[in-house]
């Protein structure tokens, strides 16, 4: 963990004045809060100290762009892992504050999407549709955005981006070979299998990744992960929606027309870049993935809709990421950290204009969306990333059991030894179950 400092800072007279107007406000605040809040007892006396905000490194430019718009704020930066992988550090950290009854951060960004599952019984996590968040803003969140922050009617946290499945693909690829984008996974099977034989070597997807489940199995609408309640899962990984994409992936990988190497791996950045023709990925991959990662140059990348399965009219996709932010029960800075909360999630200063993944504010989605077409990047417009925005499918929630951990340690292995995904099914139902009771989860099958 590391803690970032602004040099010179001092408090100006702006910041004395903003410090006695928290006073002022902190026991209206103080009171909707307390009043609210579940767990752990009441809020903490507030007072006008700094404001001790926790980032991630991308993150990070966020916390430094606020603290230049605000200088009259007193802020405390300190930059740690974002709980990136599932590290849970926030949470051991939690739970040594609240043995030792100090040391809580005051507004923590997470880059998963679960820590409610934990945060809110263990008394760290305040409810910001109790006064603190106004219904107004919180209506501006793309839907379903914050159903992962949501507990018993509570919202306990607010998402920062989405990642949201679409299909990338490389336009003057495409067209060079004569084939047209595939609207339905079985044109997306067919094309596969016609790449394979016209032109071996190059790309229709990915399965490399820990995610990978994420991208392909949850836009199929495969029950494998339905929390159904704050300790309660569903498993089904033997459905059919479920094996007929395993299926589908199995035919792919096997005809090398979809990879196993992982997008992040040196492999694939050094013999596959080239090669993508088509990908199924989340809204990060156009700056993450290509143009930061393969660097593929400028006008070749297009972003369409993630397939549908034939006669399915209900539109679904999948979720790979996107962060979110917590503000402390214990914070003794309410008013100021709810104001850079509300900041750091809905303002174009940062999310419409400088924010690296999707806004889950919508309005500032909008803008985001135009600074990227703006950036003469892409080839065409991604009208395709604001629909698929709202058509994440529900019934794949975010439990405090890690599905990445679970493919990484059940099915990759066996992909890597030749197995087919669907012969791993029966396996990753097991260890998803074992993982989740584990974790004190009601399961049923």
């Amino acid at each position: 963990m590391s803690v970032y400092k602004p040099s010179g800072h001092r408090e100006t007279r702006t910041g004395r004045k903003r410090a006695a107007l928290l006073a002022g406000c902190a026991a209206t605040v103080l009171f909707a809060v307390a009043a609210c809040g579940s767990g752990g007892g009441g809020t903490a006396a507030q007072d006008n100290g700094a404001l001790t905000v926790w980032v991630d490194a991308t993150r990070l430019a966020a916390a430094k762009q606020y603290q230049a718009l605000h200088p009259g704020v007193k802020l405390h930066i300190v930059s740690y892992d974002g709980d990136a992988n599932g590290s849970n550090y926030l949470q051991t950290k939690v739970q040594l504050f609240n043995r030792t009854g100090k040391g809580w951060p005051d507004v923590v960004f997470s880059s998963q999407n679960n820590e409610t599952s934990w945060a809110v019984d263990a008394g760290f996590a305040a409810p910001l549709n109790k006064g603190l968040i106004p219904d107004a803003t919180l209506a501006g969140f793309a839907k379903g955005a914050n159903d992962v922050c949501t507990v018993g009617g509570t919202l306990y946290c607010l998402r920062n981006d989405l990642s949201q499945v679409v299909l990338w693909y490389n336009a003057p690829l495409l067209k060079q070979f004569g084939y047209t984008v595939p609207t339905t996974w079985e044109q997306y099977q067919a094309l596969g299998e016609k790449v394979a034989k016209e032109h071996p070597g190059y790309l229709v997807g990915d399965a490399g990744d820990t995610f990978t489940p994420e991208i392909y199995l949850w836009a199929s609408k495969c029950g494998a992960n339905h929390i159904t309640g704050p300790k309660a899962v569903s498993v089904n990984t033997t459905s059919e929606a479920c094996t007929k994409m395993a299926k589908l992936m199995d035919v792919l990988i096997k005809n090398k027309s979809m990879s196993i190497s992982g997008v992040f791996s040196t492999d694939f950045a050094k013999n596959e870049a080239h090669k993508v023709l088509l990908m199924p990925g989340p809204a990060w991959y156009g700056g993450a993935v290509f143009e930061g990662g393969l660097k593929t140059p400028a006008k070749q990348i297009a972003v369409a809709p993630v397939p549908q399965w034939q006669g399915d009219t209900a539109q679904s996709t999948g979720n790979v990421g996107g962060g979110t932010w917590l503000l402390s029960k214990h914070s003794t800075h309410i008013k100021a950290a709810t104001d850079f909360l509300k900041w750091v999630t809905t303002d174009n200063a940062y999310q419409g204009e400088k924010a690296p993944g999707f806004p889950a504010y919508a309005p500032a989605a909008d803008n985001w969306l135009k600074a990227q077409a703006a950036s003469g990047y892409f080839a065409g417009d991604l009208t395709a990333l604001k629909n698929a925005s709202s058509q994440v499918w529900p019934d794949w929630g975010s439990g405090q059991f890690s599905q990445e951990a679970i493919w990484a340690a059940t099915v990759k292995p066996g992909l890597t030894q030749g197995k087919t995904i669907e012969s791993l099914l029966p396996a990753w139902q097991d260890s998803i179950v074992k993982y989740a009771k584990s974790d004190g989860y009601q399961v049923s099958q």
